[in-house]
């Protein structure tokens, strides 16, 4: 069975690698033991460039508008104020369920790198404002056994390729 989920995760992961490398995306891949919040990254011994990210998979109050909320690591999203921000109803955490259907991603591996498997273009992404620019981004690349350092520019890139609606947001915690 072990066997059968690395095939998985190795598969998952040279996809992504494909595009990327397709893409002309400067990239360097981490593998690691699961992982599946930041307490658990920190608690690795290992050393990531760069600011790691934390990724929200939010819902608006009729469940019909699903957001992918990027933000630095040591903040906290108030989510009253980022729906008045971006003129939504209230949001919440969406299911995993949902992120399943959406993204095709489990809880543990939420990712910007998720919206390959969003075919419909359906998933709003939002983005931390203070990441603009950087040089160097960690996210997991759809599966939470490893983490990919990517720029700024070079994530964009990826975000624009894919299509999804993207916004700029503040957030201030």
């Amino acid at each position: 069975m072990d066997n059968v989920i690395k095939e998985n995760t190795d598969i998952i992961i040279e996809k992504l690698l494909s595009l990327l490398r397709k893409l002309e995306i400067e990239h360097k891949l981490y593998k690691h033991k699961e992982v599946f919040n930041m307490e658990d990254i920190s608690d690795l011994d290992m050393k990531f460039e760069g600011e790691y990210c934390k990724n929200l998979f939010l819902r608006n109050s009729k469940g019909d508008v699903h957001y992918l909320l990027i933000i630095q690591e040591s903040k906290k999203a108030d989510l009253k104020e980022l729906a008045r921000d971006i003129g939504s109803t209230r949001l919440s955490f969406a299911s995993n369920e949902r992120l399943y259907k959406y993204l095709k991603l489990i809880p543990g591996s939420v990712t910007p790198f998720g919206i390959v498997n969003d075919l419909e273009r359906e998933v709003i992404v939002l983005l931390d404002s203070d990441l603009v620019g950087l040089d160097k981004i960690n996210f997991h690349p759809n599966t939470n056994t490893a983490t990919i350092t990517v720029s700024y520019k070079g994530l964009n890139k990826f975000l624009q390729y894919q299509g999804n609606t993207m916004n700029i947001v503040k957030i201030q915690c």
